[in-house]
């Protein structure tokens, strides 16, 4: 893909949020190069392993290079400073203060680039009281409320099953750096971005913060229902589950008729989605004497001429396997010289360019030599 062709992202993040961030540019044609450390990025050693290779490191990694800069010797900080001096954007999550310490901060790296775009990743930010402390996922969603906002009602809060206040912050980053990157070609400036983990879980709960605003009160742990809209859940069938989301009152009038009740829909105490709100355990009842009457293939069969949104619970596997997700083109491939032919999620937006095939993951330093080439114009050796 070629939209960002010929921006060059020097990538200084380890882990998750910052490495997500740049696959998502490279999904997009920049140039990214990876700096790691001697013993590599972290994630080279976490598994799961195939062949002693790490294949979480690979597929988060796909599309970029790698050169090793061990930044406490002078000589690799002086190649790192000469290739930021050469870079469109720097992307970075070391703990805040780290960066001045070496010298490569925004204000010591934009000195010599003005219209370098750098974006700094963290738990926390780079200003208030938490910013120089660590923060791990786990750290980010029990502290922004979503761990809160998640469980069933008498269970204890949950973590969502995935690393999200990473990968979301690495969304944010990605996000961020594109729109900066459009304002420099306006006004020839550069900007420092100050992406942070627990602000961008805060930033995306929309409707606690409506709910919280106009009540004063929280929703609290509700399971897999809608604070706002019933009947929005999942519900029993005869051989499991069956999500069913009703929003307003025209679906609820065809809800009402799906489930041999159309009475419901003239009723003033169903009749609104506020009212229906009120009766959440009645409406359930209700609902699920007619599902557990059904599989979940019945379910879905007679809810789609309905015009009732339904959906099974799926795992990962079974939405990879699915016509929908196969024609939409999600899962792409790269040819790993240990892991052999490797899927990977790419990025999700089509952009009407249908060249999406990418490189694989970098081994460690394997592109030293090139990247100096051609960013520094040089073939001088490194030091491994």
């Amino acid at each position: 893909m070629t939209v960002l062709h010929g921006v060059r992202v020097l990538d200084l993040s380890r882990v998750l949020a910052g490495p997500y961030c740049t696959g998502l540019l490279a999904d997009l044609g920049a140039d990214v190069v990876k700096v790691e450390s001697p013993a590599g990025d972290d994630s080279r050693h976490l598994g799961p392993f195939r062949d002693g290779e790490s294949v979480y490191f690979a597929q988060l990694n796909h599309g970029k290079r790698s050169i090793v800069l061990d930044l406490k010797n002078p000589a690799d900080l002086d190649v790192l400073v000469r290739l930021a001096a050469r870079a469109d954007v720097v992307v970075e999550n070391f703990r805040p203060g780290v960066t001045a310490r070496l010298g490569i901060d925004w204000a010591a790296l934009s000195a010599r680039n003005p219209d370098l775009v750098y974006a700094s990743i963290s738990g926390f930010g780079q200003s208030g009281p938490l910013s120089r402390q660590p923060a791990y996922d786990l750290i980010v969603q029990a502290m922004s409320g979503l761990m809160a906002a998640t469980g069933v009602p008498d269970g204890d809060a949950t973590r969502i099953g995935e690393s999200l206040g990473d990968v979301c912050a690495g969304m944010f980053a990605a996000w961020s750096i594109c729109a900066a990157l459009f304002d420099r070609e306006r006004t020839g400036r550069g900007r420092h971005l100050d992406i942070s983990m627990l602000d961008s879980l805060v930033s995306m709960q929309v409707t606690s913060m409506s709910i919280l605003t106009a009540t004063g009160r929280l929703p609290g742990r509700i399971g897999n229902r809608h604070p706002v809209s019933t009947p929005f859940d999942t519900y029993r069938t005869k051989d499991g589950l069956v999500a069913i989301a009703v929003a307003n009152d025209t679906v609820f009038a065809r809800f009402a008729a799906l489930v041999e009740r159309p009475d419901l829909a003239a009723d003033p105490d169903f009749a609104t989605d506020r009212a229906r709100s009120e009766r959440v355990a009645e409406i359930k009842r209700i609902t699920e004497d007619w599902t557990s009457r059904h599989t979940t293939a019945e379910v879905l069969a007679m809810a789609e001429p309905a015009g009732v949104p339904a959906a099974p619970i799926w795992g990962l596997d079974e939405a990879l396997r699915s016509e929908q997700i196969e024609q939409r083109g999600l899962v792409g491939h790269f040819d790993h010289p240990t892991l052999g032919r490797t899927p990977y999620l790419r990025q999700p937006v089509h952009f009407g360019d249908n060249d999406r095939d990418v490189r694989p993951s970098p081994g460690l330093d394997e592109h030293a030599d090139e990247v100096r080439a051609e960013w520094l114009g040089t073939v001088e050796p490194s030091n491994r």
